[in-house]
């Protein structure tokens, strides 16, 4: 029996398809319009204020220093690498604060699971506290502690040799690169390719046998492993640039500034208290038959949390994550209430100096939005991934 024809669209007005597609159409023409209008407006007064506008000062030097970057900068150098100098420093603080604070927001997560009345009460004030004091207060309480607590620069604390800790913020000793270094990150490169080929087959086989092995221990073993034979097939480059103290600094290695601290600390804690409320209700999502199956395997609690609750828990935790992921990047713009020469710090400087408001706030909005759209991307992928599959 053939299958009838599907209806033809009726293009008239009491077609619902109809309206709907020409109520689309007049909406994105009126906005359109009004943008045009507000755009028009606004270059017509400031053409009439006599206000410049372009970007055509990007290739003007910039007359400014920046105190903290990670390459060389001098204030001969143009708007645009005092830009990118913001923008590094923007993403340096924000990618390692993703990593720490979702390292630990799964351990006070985790914690708030303990059945140890004390771990979890700890973790649970932990939660609290970070959550409901306003980001900006958390800042200016860990500049304080940096800046006026710590001792100063002429007696500072030493937790390691060459490592100097005081309000100048932290000096440690640096490796002095040399062509050797290449074998080295050649050799920590297969190194992570040997951890995951790892963490596959113990996958594997615990899928095909049910007996758990342990994969992070072994596979971090494996990647320093490699790491060392490509540091000895590189020479075996050990120079150290070891920081030493003066009458009034202190010089050579590397540093840390207490401004990057301070807001590298305060994004990580404020973060972690949302991150382990996404992973708690993740973990209590998965159903209590699993950790009765995982009870009934001899399972460890560590193993059932790595092999059976947080891979199905991450189907609910990954949306919510990524959502503070996006929020910590954007909290990094607070950077300059604690003087971090961050994105929007250097750019305010830009505006103050050359009057460019409308470019240099427009540009700013747009690198973060290219950031929020690149990191909302990235966890889709990871998303997809990480869905349960039907067999």
């Amino acid at each position: 029996m053939s299958t009838p024809p599907p209806p033809k669209r009726q293009w008239s007005w009491r077609s619902q398809a109809f309206r709907g597609l020409i109520y689309q159409i007049l909406s994105i023409v009126g906005l359109a319009l009004a943008l045009a209008y507000l755009m028009s407006n606004t270059f017509a007064n400031m053409r009439a204020r006599g206000i410049q506008s372009g970007f055509d000062f990007f290739l003007q030097p910039a007359g400014f220093g920046i105190g903290e970057s990670l390459f060389e900068f001098d204030s001969s150098q143009n708007y645009l690498v005092a830009y990118l100098v913001g923008l590094s420093n923007t993403l340096r603080v924000a990618l390692v604060g993703l990593v720490l604070s979702t390292v630990l927001g799964t351990l006070i997560a985790i914690g708030r699971l303990s059945k140890n009345t004390l771990v979890k009460a700890l973790c649970s004030s932990y939660v609290e506290v970070t959550r409901n004091i306003p980001l900006l207060l958390q800042l200016f309480m860990w500049y304080f502690a940096m800046t006026e607590l710590l001792p100063p620069i002429e007696s500072p604390l030493r937790p390691l040799e060459g490592v100097f800790f005081s309000k100048n913020g932290l000096q440690y000793p640096m490796p002095v690169w040399e062509p050797g270094h290449w074998g080295t990150l050649l050799g920590l490169c297969v190194g992570v390719v040997a951890w995951k080929l790892w963490t596959r087959r113990v996958h594997q086989q615990f899928e095909a046998t049910g007996i758990a092995k342990p994969s992070f221990l072994p596979g971090l073993g494996l990647f320093i492993l490699c790491g060392f034979i490509g540091w000895l097939a590189g020479g075996a480059p050990s120079e150290l640039n070891i920081p030493e103290i003066t009458e009034i600094s202190v010089v050579g290695g590397g540093s840390v500034t207490p401004e990057y601290l301070t807001l590298l600390v305060g994004l990580t804690v404020y973060t972690s208290g949302y991150i382990a409320e996404v992973v708690r209700a993740g973990i209590q999502s998965v159903s209590f038959g699993q950790h009765e199956a995982a009870v009934a395997l001899g399972l460890k609690r560590t193993q059932e949390l790595r092999l059976i609750q947080l891979p199905q828990a991450m189907r609910v935790i990954i949306p919510p994550l990524t959502s503070q992921y996006l929020n910590l990047i954007k909290n990094s713009s607070l950077a300059v209430a604690v003087g971090y020469p961050d994105l929007v710090s250097i750019s305010s400087t830009a505006l103050n100096q050359t009057g460019r408001a409308i470019e240099c706030i427009a540009l700013v909005m747009l690198i973060y939005l290219s950031l929020s759209l690149l990191t909302s991307a990235g966890m889709n992928v990871y998303n997809r991934r990480m869905r349960i599959k039907d067999r």
